[in-house]
Protein backbone atom coordinates (compact mmCIF):
# COMPACT_ATOMS: atom_id res chain seq x y z
CA UNK A 1 0.00 0.00 0.00
CA UNK A 2 2.61 2.48 1.13
CA UNK A 3 4.31 2.13 -2.76
CA UNK A 4 0.90 2.85 -3.98
CA UNK A 5 0.96 6.05 -2.16
CA UNK A 6 3.96 7.23 -3.20
CA UNK A 7 3.11 6.27 -6.78
CA UNK A 8 0.70 8.27 -6.13
CA UNK A 9 2.10 11.22 -4.62
CA UNK A 10 4.88 11.59 -6.38
CA UNK A 11 2.45 12.22 -9.75
CA UNK A 12 0.31 14.38 -8.74
CA UNK A 13 3.31 16.58 -6.97
CA UNK A 14 4.58 16.37 -10.26
CA UNK A 15 1.53 17.16 -11.87
CA UNK A 16 0.56 20.04 -9.45
CA UNK A 17 4.37 21.49 -9.54
CA UNK A 18 4.46 21.49 -14.20
CA UNK A 19 0.93 23.14 -14.53
CA UNK A 20 1.72 26.62 -13.47
CA UNK A 21 4.69 25.93 -16.24
CA UNK A 22 2.55 24.46 -19.13
CA UNK A 23 0.28 27.64 -18.69
CA UNK A 24 2.89 30.02 -19.34
CA UNK A 25 4.43 28.45 -22.14
CA UNK A 26 0.69 28.27 -23.37
CA UNK A 27 0.15 31.65 -23.05
CA UNK A 28 3.69 32.70 -25.25
CA UNK A 29 2.82 30.24 -27.89
CA UNK A 30 -0.83 31.32 -27.98
CA UNK A 31 -2.47 28.27 -27.22
CA UNK A 32 -5.55 29.68 -26.22
CA UNK A 33 -9.38 28.13 -25.93
CA UNK A 34 -11.42 31.08 -27.40
CA UNK A 35 -15.49 31.21 -26.58
CA UNK A 36 -17.83 29.47 -29.52
CA UNK A 37 -21.40 29.00 -29.42
CA UNK A 38 -21.14 25.50 -27.46
CA UNK A 39 -18.51 26.52 -24.95
CA UNK A 40 -19.16 27.04 -21.25
CA UNK A 41 -16.16 29.65 -20.89
CA UNK A 42 -17.06 33.57 -21.56
CA UNK A 43 -13.32 34.38 -22.12
CA UNK A 44 -9.88 32.83 -23.94
CA UNK A 45 -8.54 30.30 -21.67
CA UNK A 46 -4.98 28.25 -21.97
CA UNK A 47 -4.85 25.41 -23.28
CA UNK A 48 -1.91 22.25 -23.34
CA UNK A 49 -2.37 21.22 -20.02
CA UNK A 50 -2.42 17.39 -20.93
CA UNK A 51 1.37 17.98 -21.35
CA UNK A 52 1.74 18.44 -17.59
CA UNK A 53 -0.47 15.06 -17.04
CA UNK A 54 1.57 13.53 -19.43
CA UNK A 55 4.71 14.01 -18.00
CA UNK A 56 3.53 13.48 -14.66
CA UNK A 57 2.22 10.18 -15.33
CA UNK A 58 5.24 9.26 -17.75
CA UNK A 59 8.34 10.30 -15.09
CA UNK A 60 6.20 8.61 -12.13
CA UNK A 61 5.70 5.40 -13.85
CA UNK A 62 9.53 5.17 -15.21
CA UNK A 63 10.91 6.16 -11.96
CA UNK A 64 8.64 3.28 -9.94
CA UNK A 65 8.54 0.80 -12.10
CA UNK A 66 11.34 1.29 -14.97
CA UNK A 67 11.36 2.02 -18.67
CA UNK A 68 11.93 -2.30 -18.90
CA UNK A 69 8.44 -3.17 -18.48
CA UNK A 70 6.69 -3.51 -22.30
CA UNK A 71 3.19 -1.34 -20.42
CA UNK A 72 5.01 1.37 -19.75
CA UNK A 73 7.05 2.06 -23.07
CA UNK A 74 3.70 1.27 -24.55
CA UNK A 75 1.76 4.08 -22.50
CA UNK A 76 4.52 6.46 -22.42
CA UNK A 77 5.46 6.18 -26.22
CA UNK A 78 1.83 5.69 -27.08
CA UNK A 79 0.51 8.41 -24.49
CA UNK A 80 3.45 10.86 -26.63
CA UNK A 81 2.22 9.99 -29.50
CA UNK A 82 -1.78 10.96 -28.83
CA UNK A 83 -0.52 13.94 -27.00
CA UNK A 84 1.05 14.96 -30.07
CA UNK A 85 -1.75 14.37 -32.09
CA UNK A 86 -4.11 16.09 -29.56
CA UNK A 87 -1.95 19.22 -29.30
CA UNK A 88 -2.18 19.39 -32.97
CA UNK A 89 -6.45 19.47 -33.12
CA UNK A 90 -6.20 22.06 -30.57
CA UNK A 91 -4.32 24.19 -32.33
CA UNK A 92 -5.15 22.96 -35.97
CA UNK A 93 -8.61 21.28 -35.64
CA UNK A 94 -8.20 18.44 -37.39
CA UNK A 95 -11.19 16.79 -38.94
CA UNK A 96 -12.60 13.40 -37.29
CA UNK A 97 -11.02 11.67 -40.05
CA UNK A 98 -7.62 12.52 -39.31
CA UNK A 99 -7.87 12.37 -35.08
CA UNK A 100 -9.69 8.86 -35.50
CA UNK A 101 -6.55 7.79 -37.68
CA UNK A 102 -3.94 9.56 -35.38
CA UNK A 103 -5.75 7.53 -32.71
CA UNK A 104 -5.78 4.11 -34.32
CA UNK A 105 -1.97 4.45 -34.65
CA UNK A 106 -1.78 5.50 -31.05
CA UNK A 107 -3.58 2.26 -30.33
CA UNK A 108 -1.72 -0.13 -32.38
CA UNK A 109 1.20 0.86 -31.12
CA UNK A 110 0.60 -0.03 -27.76
CA UNK A 111 -1.86 -3.42 -28.57
CA UNK A 112 0.54 -4.42 -31.73
CA UNK A 113 3.91 -3.08 -30.71
CA UNK A 114 3.77 -4.08 -27.10
CA UNK A 115 1.89 -6.40 -26.39
CA UNK A 116 -1.35 -4.63 -24.42
CA UNK A 117 -4.10 -6.26 -25.50
CA UNK A 118 -7.30 -8.94 -24.50
CA UNK A 119 -6.22 -12.47 -25.15
CA UNK A 120 -9.34 -13.48 -23.47
CA UNK A 121 -12.51 -12.94 -21.58
CA UNK A 122 -13.21 -14.55 -18.56
CA UNK A 123 -16.27 -17.54 -19.64
CA UNK A 124 -19.08 -17.22 -16.75
CA UNK A 125 -19.95 -20.93 -17.06
CA UNK A 126 -16.18 -21.73 -16.37
CA UNK A 127 -13.00 -21.50 -18.58
CA UNK A 128 -11.75 -18.59 -20.60
CA UNK A 129 -13.64 -17.07 -24.20
CA UNK A 130 -9.92 -16.59 -26.13
CA UNK A 131 -10.04 -14.01 -28.73
CA UNK A 132 -7.48 -15.63 -31.20
CA UNK A 133 -7.79 -12.98 -34.26
CA UNK A 134 -9.94 -10.77 -32.62
CA UNK A 135 -7.89 -9.99 -30.35
CA UNK A 136 -5.88 -7.25 -32.02
CA UNK A 137 -8.74 -5.69 -33.44
CA UNK A 138 -11.07 -5.91 -30.02
CA UNK A 139 -8.48 -4.67 -28.24
CA UNK A 140 -7.81 -1.15 -30.83
CA UNK A 141 -11.03 -0.35 -30.34
CA UNK A 142 -11.51 -0.17 -26.92
CA UNK A 143 -8.47 1.90 -26.73
CA UNK A 144 -9.45 3.90 -29.58
CA UNK A 145 -13.63 4.11 -27.70
CA UNK A 146 -12.44 5.07 -24.24
CA UNK A 147 -10.28 8.00 -25.44
CA UNK A 148 -13.37 8.92 -26.95
CA UNK A 149 -15.39 9.22 -24.60
CA UNK A 150 -13.00 10.57 -22.16
CA UNK A 151 -12.76 13.51 -24.53
CA UNK A 152 -16.35 13.94 -25.13
CA UNK A 153 -16.36 14.22 -21.43
CA UNK A 154 -14.36 17.18 -20.98
CA UNK A 155 -17.07 19.69 -21.42
CA UNK A 156 -16.88 21.63 -17.64
CA UNK A 157 -13.77 22.97 -15.63
CA UNK A 158 -12.54 19.93 -14.13
CA UNK A 159 -14.67 17.75 -15.38
CA UNK A 160 -12.63 15.33 -17.04
CA UNK A 161 -10.09 15.52 -14.86
CA UNK A 162 -12.33 15.07 -11.71
CA UNK A 163 -14.06 11.42 -13.43
CA UNK A 164 -10.21 10.18 -14.96
CA UNK A 165 -9.14 10.33 -11.06
CA UNK A 166 -12.39 8.43 -9.89
CA UNK A 167 -12.13 5.87 -12.38
CA UNK A 168 -8.13 5.24 -12.27
CA UNK A 169 -8.63 5.10 -8.09
CA UNK A 170 -11.62 2.63 -8.73
CA UNK A 171 -9.05 0.15 -11.05
CA UNK A 172 -6.98 0.92 -8.23
CA UNK A 173 -8.61 -0.53 -5.78
CA UNK A 174 -10.50 -3.39 -7.82
CA UNK A 175 -6.70 -4.35 -8.53
CA UNK A 176 -5.60 -4.33 -5.04
CA UNK A 177 -8.62 -6.56 -4.09
CA UNK A 178 -7.73 -8.78 -6.85
CA UNK A 179 -4.37 -8.84 -6.37
CA UNK A 180 -3.21 -7.70 -9.61
CA UNK A 181 0.42 -7.16 -10.37
CA UNK A 182 2.03 -4.79 -8.82
CA UNK A 183 3.22 -2.72 -11.68
CA UNK A 184 -0.17 -2.70 -13.24
CA UNK A 185 -1.11 -1.41 -9.97
CA UNK A 186 1.70 1.54 -9.78
CA UNK A 187 0.59 2.89 -12.92
CA UNK A 188 -3.09 3.07 -12.07
CA UNK A 189 -1.79 5.03 -9.10
CA UNK A 190 0.44 7.29 -11.15
CA UNK A 191 -2.39 8.08 -13.43
CA UNK A 192 -4.62 8.66 -10.55
CA UNK A 193 -1.96 11.19 -8.74
CA UNK A 194 -1.43 13.02 -12.41
CA UNK A 195 -4.94 13.55 -12.94
CA UNK A 196 -5.49 15.13 -9.46
CA UNK A 197 -2.16 17.01 -9.76
CA UNK A 198 -3.87 18.85 -12.30
CA UNK A 199 -7.13 19.34 -11.15
CA UNK A 200 -6.93 22.31 -8.57
CA UNK A 201 -5.69 24.68 -11.94
CA UNK A 202 -8.13 23.42 -14.23
CA UNK A 203 -11.19 23.20 -11.38
CA UNK A 204 -13.87 25.84 -11.88
CA UNK A 205 -12.38 28.39 -12.38
CA UNK A 206 -10.07 27.10 -14.65
CA UNK A 207 -6.88 28.71 -14.93
CA UNK A 208 -5.83 26.19 -17.93
CA UNK A 209 -7.96 23.50 -20.12
CA UNK A 210 -6.16 20.38 -20.74
CA UNK A 211 -7.20 20.47 -24.23
CA UNK A 212 -7.66 17.01 -26.62
CA UNK A 213 -3.94 16.37 -25.68
CA UNK A 214 -4.87 15.90 -22.25
CA UNK A 215 -8.49 14.14 -22.37
CA UNK A 216 -7.50 12.06 -25.09
CA UNK A 217 -3.92 10.78 -23.42
CA UNK A 218 -6.33 9.94 -19.82
CA UNK A 219 -8.66 7.93 -21.69
CA UNK A 220 -5.37 5.90 -23.74
CA UNK A 221 -3.80 5.32 -20.81
CA UNK A 222 -6.99 4.16 -18.99
CA UNK A 223 -7.73 1.73 -21.56
CA UNK A 224 -4.46 0.42 -21.34
CA UNK A 225 -4.73 -0.13 -17.43
CA UNK A 226 -7.58 -1.76 -17.64
CA UNK A 227 -6.24 -3.82 -20.29
CA UNK A 228 -3.58 -5.12 -18.43
CA UNK A 229 -5.55 -5.36 -14.91
CA UNK A 230 -9.29 -5.78 -14.68
CA UNK A 231 -10.29 -7.10 -18.00
CA UNK A 232 -7.66 -10.05 -17.60
CA UNK A 233 -9.21 -10.33 -14.05
CA UNK A 234 -10.77 -14.04 -13.19
CA UNK A 235 -14.79 -12.07 -12.08
CA UNK A 236 -17.71 -13.23 -13.46
CA UNK A 237 -18.16 -10.31 -15.43
CA UNK A 238 -14.77 -8.76 -15.81
CA UNK A 239 -15.90 -6.67 -18.91
CA UNK A 240 -18.76 -4.60 -16.52
CA UNK A 241 -15.63 -3.35 -14.25
CA UNK A 242 -13.83 -0.90 -16.47
CA UNK A 243 -17.47 -0.31 -18.15
CA UNK A 244 -18.41 1.10 -14.71
CA UNK A 245 -15.42 2.86 -13.66
CA UNK A 246 -15.90 5.01 -17.09
CA UNK A 247 -19.65 4.70 -16.67
CA UNK A 248 -20.38 8.42 -16.60
CA UNK A 249 -18.71 9.35 -19.93
CA UNK A 250 -19.67 5.80 -21.36
CA UNK A 251 -23.30 6.21 -21.19
CA UNK A 252 -22.81 10.34 -21.70
CA UNK A 253 -21.79 9.21 -24.89
CA UNK A 254 -24.26 6.43 -25.67
CA UNK A 255 -27.12 8.33 -25.16
CA UNK A 256 -25.49 11.59 -27.25
CA UNK A 257 -25.73 8.93 -29.84
CA UNK A 258 -29.52 7.06 -29.65
CA UNK A 259 -30.32 11.06 -28.97
CA UNK A 260 -29.06 12.21 -31.99
CA UNK A 261 -29.83 9.15 -34.47
CA UNK A 262 -33.72 9.60 -32.59
CA UNK A 263 -33.93 13.35 -33.73
CA UNK A 264 -32.65 12.58 -37.52
CA UNK A 265 -29.26 14.11 -37.00
CA UNK A 266 -25.60 12.33 -37.44
CA UNK A 267 -24.13 10.69 -34.44
CA UNK A 268 -21.33 12.58 -34.30
CA UNK A 269 -23.17 15.76 -34.88
CA UNK A 270 -22.84 17.99 -32.12
CA UNK A 271 -25.36 19.37 -29.70
CA UNK A 272 -26.12 20.75 -25.94
CA UNK A 273 -27.75 17.88 -24.63
CA UNK A 274 -24.88 15.99 -23.03
CA UNK A 275 -25.86 15.65 -19.55
CA UNK A 276 -23.41 18.53 -18.37
CA UNK A 277 -25.13 20.79 -20.73
CA UNK A 278 -28.90 19.76 -19.47
CA UNK A 279 -27.91 20.13 -15.06
CA UNK A 280 -26.87 23.21 -15.64
CA UNK A 281 -29.97 23.92 -18.20
CA UNK A 282 -32.14 22.79 -15.10
CA UNK A 283 -30.38 25.75 -13.20
CA UNK A 284 -27.26 24.22 -11.43
CA UNK A 285 -24.15 26.47 -11.26
CA UNK A 286 -20.92 25.08 -13.40
CA UNK A 287 -19.58 23.84 -9.87
CA UNK A 288 -22.48 22.26 -8.69
CA UNK A 289 -22.91 20.15 -11.88
CA UNK A 290 -19.44 19.18 -11.90
CA UNK A 291 -19.86 17.89 -8.35
CA UNK A 292 -23.34 16.19 -9.31
CA UNK A 293 -21.50 14.73 -11.98
CA UNK A 294 -18.75 13.41 -9.22
CA UNK A 295 -20.79 12.37 -7.41
CA UNK A 296 -22.42 9.84 -9.70
CA UNK A 297 -18.83 8.68 -11.06
CA UNK A 298 -18.22 7.38 -7.66
CA UNK A 299 -21.64 5.63 -7.44
CA UNK A 300 -20.62 4.06 -10.65
CA UNK A 301 -17.09 3.64 -9.26
CA UNK A 302 -18.39 1.78 -5.92
CA UNK A 303 -20.62 -0.41 -8.38
CA UNK A 304 -17.23 -1.51 -10.46
CA UNK A 305 -15.96 -2.67 -7.23
CA UNK A 306 -19.00 -4.42 -5.66
CA UNK A 307 -19.73 -6.29 -8.88
CA UNK A 308 -15.69 -7.37 -8.81
CA UNK A 309 -16.68 -9.82 -5.99
CA UNK A 310 -19.56 -10.84 -7.56
CA UNK A 311 -20.00 -14.15 -9.67
CA UNK A 312 -21.70 -13.55 -13.07
CA UNK A 313 -25.23 -13.59 -12.85
CA UNK A 314 -25.34 -11.28 -9.25
CA UNK A 315 -22.91 -8.61 -11.17
CA UNK A 316 -25.05 -9.07 -14.37
CA UNK A 317 -28.40 -8.41 -11.99
CA UNK A 318 -26.45 -5.03 -10.61
CA UNK A 319 -24.87 -4.30 -14.03
CA UNK A 320 -28.99 -3.95 -15.32
CA UNK A 321 -29.72 -2.18 -12.54
CA UNK A 322 -27.38 0.77 -12.76
CA UNK A 323 -28.09 0.78 -16.34
CA UNK A 324 -31.89 1.13 -16.04
CA UNK A 325 -31.36 3.46 -13.49
CA UNK A 326 -28.75 5.59 -15.71
CA UNK A 327 -31.95 5.48 -18.23
CA UNK A 328 -34.05 6.89 -16.11
CA UNK A 329 -32.47 9.89 -14.58
CA UNK A 330 -31.20 10.54 -18.45
CA UNK A 331 -34.95 10.49 -19.52
CA UNK A 332 -35.66 12.61 -16.20
CA UNK A 333 -33.14 15.56 -16.88
CA UNK A 334 -33.66 15.24 -20.84
CA UNK A 335 -30.51 13.92 -22.15
CA UNK A 336 -33.13 11.56 -23.73
CA UNK A 337 -35.28 14.31 -25.29
CA UNK A 338 -35.77 13.15 -28.28
CA UNK A 339 -37.77 16.28 -29.35
CA UNK A 340 -34.50 18.41 -28.50
CA UNK A 341 -34.16 19.81 -31.90
CA UNK A 342 -33.90 23.28 -30.43
CA UNK A 343 -30.15 21.94 -28.86
CA UNK A 344 -28.66 21.07 -31.73
CA UNK A 345 -25.36 23.47 -32.23
CA UNK A 346 -23.08 22.55 -35.24
CA UNK A 347 -18.74 23.46 -35.00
Amino acid sequence: MLTYIKAFSYALLVAYALTPLVRILAIRVGALDKPVERSVHTEPKPYLGGIAIYLAFSIAAIAFIGWQMPLVRGVVLGGGLIVIFGAIDDFLHLSAKVKLLGQILAALLLVVTYGVRVDFLTNPFGGMFYLHDWAIPLSVFWVVAVVNVVNLADGLDGLAAGISSIASLTLLFVGMFQESPLPILLMTAALAGAALGFLPHNFNPAKIFMGDAGAMFLGYALAAVSIQGTLKSATGLALGIPVLALGLPIFDTAFAIVRRTGNGRKFYEADRGHLHHRLMQLGLSHRDTVLVMYAVSAWLGVSAVAISEMSFFPALVVMLAVSLAMVVAARRVGVLDFGAKRHHVSH
